[in-house]
């Protein structure tokens, strides 16, 4: 319940934060996008099973690589991709968090 709770907040409130603080003239189109970036779960498709409780997603999937963070890291120094970038790296921060509390 409580890594629930941690991985929501993280995926949920953190990009509203970070939006608030770094951008705050358009924190709103700023939290959409962040919050879009869900949207690299897709890859979660491509397993077998496709949900696995007990699986950490960080270099298990596509999407959640090591090269696939890579790149998110390198977008968020681009100005034109900055909040894509920290709106990956923040669901990979989210999904990382996760695999530490699995470990506990």
């Amino acid at each position: 319940m409580l890594q629930t709770f941690i991985h929501y907040g993280i995926h949920f409130v953190l990009p509203v934060l970070v939006a608030i603080i770094f951008f705050k003239p358009k924190w709103l189109w700023a939290t959409l996008i962040m919050w879009a970036c869900f949207a690299i779960d897709l890859d979660h498709l491509l397993a077998t099973p496709m949900f696995d409780p007990t699986r950490c997603s960080i270099n298990f999937h596509p999407l959640h690589s090591y090269y696939a963070i890579a790149v998110y890291a390198a977008l968020s120094f681009w100005k034109p991709s900055r909040i894509l970038g920290i709106g990956l790296l923040i669901h990979i921060l989210a999904d990382s968090v996760d695999c530490l509390l699995m470990q506990l």
